[in-house]
């Protein structure tokens, strides 16, 4: 299983911005596809935002477009996604995640990514 571990959350006031991090651990990110997610208590999983490998392609959410983007550093193995201008209704754990199967998101979000990071809790609030 790949190891995934993400960072960079905490709280921020309304517009505020964050970037958070996805570091791979034994496994070099460059190949793969990486989702990010959200989920917020008592919602469904939110497919945020998929960043395909070699940066071929960059997918997201229709709730988050033109506010959220996602980007790579490979050579310190670390996808990121930066989050500007955020609001209440952004709070959530975030996460990433990424498969074998899945080297590019073709303009979409897979939701059956096989190995996923711990989470990191964003709030948002004034």
């Amino acid at each position: 299983q790949l190891q995934l571990v993400e960072s960079g959350g905490g709280l921020v006031q309304p517009g505020g911005s964050l970037k958070l991090s996805c570091a791979a651990s034994g496994f070099s990110l460059d190949a793969y596809a990486i989702g990010w997610f959200r989920q917020a208590p008592g919602k469904e999983r939110e497919g945020v935002a998929c960043i395909s490998a070699g940066d071929e392609d960059i997918a997201i959410a229709d709730s988050v477009k033109g506010r959220f983007t996602s980007s790579r550093d490979d050579a310190k193995n670390t996808v990121y996604l930066q989050m500007n201008n955020l609001k209440p209704e952004d709070a959530a754990v975030y996460y990433c995640a990424a498969d074998p199967f899945y080297a590019y998101c073709s303009g979409t979000i897979p939701q059956d990514f096989g190995s996923w990071g711990q989470g990191t809790q964003v709030t948002v609030s004034s």
